[in-house]
């Protein structure tokens, strides 16, 4: 079993709890994001990424408040970290 399915298969039994966390979890990244997008300035590459930050964190979290499927939630949640902390990592370094 990968680890995706290990954590799929927790993710599905517990979606309430998880539920809760993964929202604080998407959108305090999602707001570290913004806060160090807007360091830099506001330009139109820099409207573009917090569009992108905001895009991200609002599909996760209208995922989760429509009841989808814990698959669908997981998903998002991933794509939603993974895309923050690329946003936030290319920040620190330009």
């Amino acid at each position: 079993m990968t680890l995706y399915a290990k954590i799929n298969s927790d993710f599905s039994e517990n979606y309430i709890g998880y539920s809760a966390l993964a929202i604080i979890a998407s959108t305090c990244l999602g707001s570290i994001a913004i806060m160090t997008t807007l360091f830099d300035g506001n330009n139109a590459f820099q409207m573009f990424l917090v569009f992108i930050t905001v895009a991200v964190c609002s599909a996760h979290n209208a995922a989760i408040l429509t009841v989808q499927k814990p698959k669908l939630v997981l998903d998002l949640l991933i794509a939603s970290l993974i895309i923050n902390t690329l946003i936030i990592l290319g920040n620190g370094l330009f």
